[in-house]
């Protein structure tokens, strides 16, 4: 995020694309409801009608997959318009030209015709956020997890630099994080292509750096993303440990999923529950929960705080980094001589620019947001104020792409997946709450009502969902929520495997996986049918 989430409450023009912010990161949009209640005009877009929708002054119902040639059209409006900062871009960017003379055909009649929003719309968007005096926009899943998910965030990034919505009070661009500890992660190195930091690998000089550290020679070479670990399980990799994750729940195509794991001589998984892919583990080593541990998160804006142990870990539970440390000891990997926390922690910090200002002491505080880079640095709550790290911002030339998988006669109905208010990701902590389950029992099948009577199905029954990749029994919830020709389903629910069907396709930059578009057939079941399922 280059902006605090305080920040949420000032824009005078607020872009929501791809986020159901109210029911994936809700202590957080009640900032943008406090921001539309003092009146901040609403911009959403979304294939879904959900809550954030009904709030939005400008509502956008884009087809599933069509973000970029939405945005693409946002873009030429703006310049179409007039609109452009053209100090901002001047002092600040470069290839303006080029961009201009590419966005000249994408019209807002040429996005219509794929995203199935009114030309008039769209120019009614790019004429609010163009005409912003502070614009923010947010975004999340629903904008990355596409083929074309770095596509989607640099058209974003093109708006946000013809307009100089960066650096300012109010602006920004601003993706949520999934979970809470997303951005410490990826601050720590949990990136196949960085080391902490966001230091390349592929940078001879961080090479010898690291290499000096951890005293044995490092590769130049990126390491393999998650989608290419799975695909080399069995053959390239023999063995493998996954810590805290859930993956035959939450990854897709999960059948390709479930073969690669099993095909494993030795799963090693570290879980504080026996999750469906600690299940299949050879071993199963119990760590701490968060309430169990002392360390510290980096959440979505950036802020490095503290966690601090509340009770003691139940029976041989143990903290993630001490499990690390011992198997490191064991396999005779120098370096790994962590006796706290807290000396992880600092060589984070020693190690890491943007947290070389920052140590567990200073950290008790919760003040400080990244960058921090020398002692006695405040923090940087909102980034590119004086200028881009790099230089100067880029305009990237975007074009529009279908999804890898289209709708046909076949699988002629659009699947999006997403996340539901009451459950945490794949249910492993939720699941297990007695009132959480009182709230959402089961998971079910969104479908517009008039899809239900045209597919023969009925409100509370049970249908079969299939893709090129398999099949899943889901009731079915009846509800303007969905658009005609399009169903949405969490992946919350291990009993309705959402995630048999997704997986056609990934991002070629990130390999993140499509898992918000799905072709599929929605079939009712009948009785016999039902009987068997039952």
């Amino acid at each position: 995020m280059s902006n605090p989430l305080k920040d949420m409450e000032k824009p005078d023009v607020i872009f929501c694309i791809g986020t159901n912010m109210t029911e994936c990161h809700p202590v957080a949009a009640t900032r943008l409801k406090k921001a539309v209640a003092n009146g901040a005009t609403l911009i959403v877009a979304d294939p879904r009608r959900i809550r954030l929708a009904e709030m939005a002054h400008l509502y956008l119902p884009l087809r599933v997959g069509s973000d970029t040639a939405l945005l693409l059209a946002m873009a030429h409006v703006i310049a179409r318009d007039g609109l452009i900062d053209q100090e901002f871009v001047a002092a600040r960017t470069e290839g303006i030209d080029r961009l201009l003379e590419h966005i000249r055909d994408f019209t807002p009649e040429w996005a219509e015709t794929i995203t199935g929003v009114p030309a008039a719309d769209i120019e009614t968007a790019a004429r609010l956020y163009g005409r912003a005096d502070r614009g923010a926009i947010y975004y999340t899943l629903g904008v990355t997890e596409h083929i074309c998910g770095v596509d989607n965030v640099q058209s974003l990034c093109n708006l946000v630099l013809m307009t100089g919505n960066i650096g300012r009070e109010g602006t920004g661009i601003n993706p949520m994080r999934g979970q809470n500890n997303v951005q410490g992660a990826g601050d720590s190195g949990a990136i196949p292509n960085n080391y902490v930091g966001f230091q390349s690998v592929s940078d001879p000089a961080n090479q010898a750096k690291f290499t000096a550290l951890y005293g044995r020679e490092m590769s130049l070479e990126k390491g393999p993303t998650k989608v290419t670990a799975l695909d080399r399980c069995g053959e390239q990799i023999r063995a493998m440990l996954i810590d805290g994750e859930n993956t035959l729940v939450s990854d897709p195509d999960r059948i390709h999923g479930e073969h690669a794991l099993r095909s494993l001589d030795h799963l090693v998984v570290m879980d504080i529950f026996l999750s469906e892919t600690a299940e299949l583990a050879h071993v199963v080593l119990p760590a701490a929960g968060w309430a169990e541990v002392d360390g510290h998160y980096t959440n979505t804006e950036r802020r490095i705080q503290r966690v601090r142990k509340a009770v003691e870990p139940p029976g041989e539970a143990m903290p993630d980094w001490w499990i690390i440390t011992q198997l490191a000891q064991k396999m005779g990997i120098p370096g790994f001589d962590y006796e706290s926390p807290k000396a992880v922690f600092n060589e984070l910090c020693s190690a890491s620019p943007i947290y070389a200002g920052i140590d567990w002491d200073l950290a008790e505080s919760g003040q400080y947001q990244w960058p921090i880079p020398y002692k006695g640095h405040p923090g940087t709550p909102r980034l590119h104020e004086d200028g881009f790290i790099n230089g100067r911002g880029k305009f990237m030339l975007i074009g529009y792409r279908d999804p890898a998988e289209v709708v046909s006669a076949d699988f002629p109905v659009w699947l999006t997946t997403g996340r539901r208010l009451e459950s945490y990701h794949t249910n492993t902590q939720t699941g297990r709450a007695e009132g959480i389950d009182y709230l959402l029992p089961r998971e079910t099948l969104e479908v517009h009502p008039a899809d239900v009577d045209a597919w023969g199905l009925a409100n509370g029954g049970l249908a079969r969902l299939s893709s090129r990749r398999g099949s899943v029994e889901v009731v079915v919830e009846a509800t303007e929520r969905s658009p005609r020709g399009t169903v949405f389903c969490s992946f919350a629910f291990n009993d309705v495997p959402v995630n048999i069907l997704t997986g056609s396709g990934y991002d070629p930059i990130t390999q993140t996986a499509e898992l918000k578009v799905c072709p599929v057939r929605v079939e009712a079941l009948i009785e016999e049918e039902i009987g068997l399922v039952a």
